[in-house]
């Protein structure tokens, strides 16, 4: 019998290969991209982090055993203090200080996104908040992993440590841990369940490409 994480993979398997095909990607990957359009997407996921932390924390109150309490503790910690410590470090190259950061105002497709996981993580079940946030980190490991295979990736000394954070052993076995909570969440329960799940995980990730593409554009407010 197929483990519940692989159904979510194989759905959401033709969104996430667009992602890895968008602009912001591919010029990332070979070390083009115009630094503007990543010193944008450094800002809006600066403020996304904020919320997406926010998902370990719901997940650590509705956790039912120690183990897991710790575990969604521990990936809180390491959103806050590593991630986030790499999106300072990354700023002030470009010589944007950590108040440009914090003041950063969140654009259309980071407010839709971040309301839908915390509206997920505050209304849904623990499987839910699990199905809503693996998006996000599942997808960047796959990135990470692939970027760190091309010749010449690690060349760009702007994206290197980008790619390396997330091509980092530490970085898949956290995300190992999710994908594999989320089958234990799965198991045994009814397929209308599934099926809400299975919808929690397509919805973020098609938000997790509009991530990609709205930094590509330098997406604004209209108004």
């Amino acid at each position: 019998m197929s483990r519940f994480s692989e159904r979510l993979y194989h759905s959401a398997h033709e969104i996430w290969a667009k992602s890895h095909q968008h602009p912001f990607l591919t010029e990332l990957r070979e070390g083009t991209l115009d630094p503007q359009r990543f010193i944008y997407y450094l800002k809006q996921d600066y403020v996304y982090l904020i919320d997406y932390a926010k998902l370990f924390a719901f997940g650590s109150m509705k956790a039912r055993d120690m183990e897991t309490m710790v575990k969604f503790a521990e990936l809180l910690h390491s959103t806050l203090h590593v991630e986030m410590e790499l999106h300072r470090g990354y700023a002030e190259r470009f010589g944007v200080t950590r108040g440009e950061l914090e003041q950063t105002h969140p654009a259309p497709t980071t407010v839709a996104y971040t309301k839908y996981l915390l509206d997920v993580a505050q209304q849904g079940s623990l499987a839910e908040v699990v199905a809503a946030l693996l998006p996000c980190m599942w997808s960047y490991q796959e990135i990470g992993a692939t970027f760190m295979k091309i010749p010449g990736a690690l060349d760009h000394p702007l994206y290197r440590e980008w790619i390396i954070m997330y091509g980092s052993e530490e970085f898949e076995a956290l995300t190992n841990w999710c994908i594999g909570l989320m089958d234990r969440l799965a198991e045994g329960l009814p397929e209308r369940e599934l099926a809400q799940l299975e919808e929690r995980f397509l919805m973020a990730s098609k938000l997790e490409y509009m991530f990609w593409d709205m930094a590509y554009r330098q997406e604004e407010w209209p108004v």
